[in-house]
């Protein structure tokens, strides 16, 4: 007996701009090929990892979902919707930092390749991954987890990976998927919609028998994250056309990223992706966005004023408004930095700055020794540079006041509040972000009340940016160093702006299997 892959009642918004599957099909007049209930796993390994950060993720820094465990991520209730169940193996995420260690991604990927097998046979897997992963001594992670994948479940069960907008491709993995889909808003606020997408395309074309394929260009051509977004021009205007593109017959997804620049490896590019079942239209699409955003190059800009830190701090000082938001670009978290750098702090105490709010310091002793003396305790504490001594040195504060404690079950969940030399200043036992005006809030911190706003972060979140008066980010020195022209680049290809008078054409490449058809 057929069945029908169909979703459950989605609110309303939640598919704005997804490709109206069902419509096309019946455009088409295309009939339910597959008989029987579809077996489609999910799985899949996510991070994002600068190359130039010398912490290592291991198996503690990770999220490891096992089993039905895996439906208890946010971005796995869109699965739920389908009528047919996925069969989850393994998930496992890190937030963004430095690469994996070698041993933790091997391990991680014997259990999944275990728990797929046991699940054969397989008509259909979803990845759910990132595209900017980086495993110690290994170029290109995820197209070694593809073909690991494809090892197991053979050459008919189509493969649908999910990415970030700051994901980079590579013919290894264009080779082995089927399928794939990556964000279109940076800020990402289009993460369920990528999901349905991924999902959807991968459904529907087992329901009609679909043999999808995909056809890519990389573009030699990288940006700093913070220019990346899609709420101002020219991201706003390249974006925002792709999902008309999915409208066209024989396209099933049109994806365009701008790549992960701190990974100095040579896959990293931007680049465009489509997926279909159309070569020729594919080819013609590839070619003329990626021409598009190779011409807009030079159009990409920071929102923010930019300087030095002394810069942005001196014109801080200076301005008439509050709270004046710096950005500390470098040492964003959410990007890959380490989170734990005092080149900030060091100048915050040389200028003498007071009313500041230094938020996102990670030190894990530091806040260990805060929660034994207790709120309201004064003892001296040395900040920063735990993860990563090497990069910079920590500050020996004599005289620092405990205002708040986390109330946390595991020490590495603390985080405090502590005050000295007219600076207040969050720490925190592990790595997290410190972006939204709530995550000050919930630690009885209002980042309105002051002069000056220090963040470990990247373009503003929007709590934060509503309150800036002004916003500046300095280009701060870290793993995610948006002043790329000064960062190391010795395995890339030749890039744009590296290479200022680079010429180039696109050379749209068609996926081996689909070239087998």
């Amino acid at each position: 007996m057929r069945r029908r892959l169909i979703l459950k009642m989605i609110p309303a918004g939640v598919l704005a701009g997804l490709p109206t599957f069902a419509g096309a099909a019946r455009a088409a007049g295309l009939v339910p090929a597959f008989r029987g209930t579809p077996r489609i796993a999910v799985g899949g390994i996510a991070s994002e990892c600068s190359t130039y950060s010398r912490i290592r993720a291991r198996m503690e820094d990770l999220t490891v979902l096992r089993g039905q465990e895996v439906f208890k991520a946010p971005l796995s209730l869109p699965l739920q919707r389908y009528e047919t169940p996925f069969l989850p193996t393994l998930t496992a995420s890190a937030p963004s930092g430095g690469p994996v260690e070698r041993q933790t991604y091997e391990t991680l990927k014997a259990d999944y390749l275990e728990r797929l097998k046991k699940l054969l046979p397989l008509d259909g897997v979803y990845l759910m991954m990132h595209g900017a992963l980086s495993v110690e001594g290994m170029d290109d992670a995820e197209g070694d987890w593809y073909e690991a994948t494809r090892a197991v479940v053979g050459p008919d069960c189509l493969i649908s990976a999910y990415y970030d907008l700051h994901g980079n491709m590579s013919r290894r993995a264009v080779d082995t998927l089927d399928a794939m889909t990556a964000y279109r808003t940076a800020p990402h606020v289009d993460r369920v919609e990528n999901v349905m997408r991924a999902t959807d395309m991968l459904s529907h074309c087992l329901r009609y028998g679909l043999r999808p394929g995909i056809v890519w260009a990389s573009i030699p051509a990288l940006l700093p994250g913070e220019q990346s977004s899609t709420e101002w021009e020219p991201g706003r205007r390249l974006w925002a056309d792709l999902s008309e593109y999915n409208r066209l017959p024989g396209i099933l997804d049109v994806s365009q990223l701008v790549g992960y620049v701190w990974a100095d490896e040579p896959r990293a590019a931007a680049s465009v992706v489509t997926t279909g079942t159309n070569i020729e239209e594919q080819t013609r699409i590839v070619t003329e966005l990626s021409t598009r955003y190779w011409d807009a190059r030079h159009d990409f800009h920071f929102d923010s004023p930019t300087g030095t830190i002394e810069e942005c701090l001196s014109r801080a000082m200076a301005s008439a408004t509050h709270p004046v938001v710096i950005s500390d670009s470098g040492d964003n978290p959410g990007g890959g930095g380490n989170s734990d750098q005092t080149f900030f702090l060091q100048a915050l105490l040389k200028a003498g700055t007071k009313d500041v709010l230094l938020g996102g310091m990670t030190d894990r002793p530091a806040t260990d020794a805060c929660y034994r003396a207790g709120v309201g305790a004064t003892l001296p504490l040395s900040i920063g540079a735990t993860l990563d001594p090497l990069m910079c040195r920590p500050v020996h504060v004599k005289k620092a006041v405990v205002k708040h404690l986390t109330a946390v079950t595991r020490p590495e969940d603390g985080e405090a509040v502590v005050e000295f030399d007219g600076i207040t200043a969050t720490l925190s036992a592990r790595r997290r972000l410190y972006h939204s005006a709530e995550s000050f809030r919930d630690m009885g911190v209002d980042p309105a009340q002051f002069k000056i706003v220090v963040l470990k972060c990247g373009y503003l979140h929007p709590t934060m940016k509503v309150l800036a008066n002004p916003a500046l980010m300095a280009l701060s020195p870290g793993a995610i160093n948006q002043d790329i022209l000064h960062i190391g680049n010795r395995r890339r290809r030749p890039t744009w702006p590296w290479v200022a008078d680079l010429a180039w054409t696109p050379e749209p490449y068609v996926s081996a299997r689909f070239r087998r058809g």
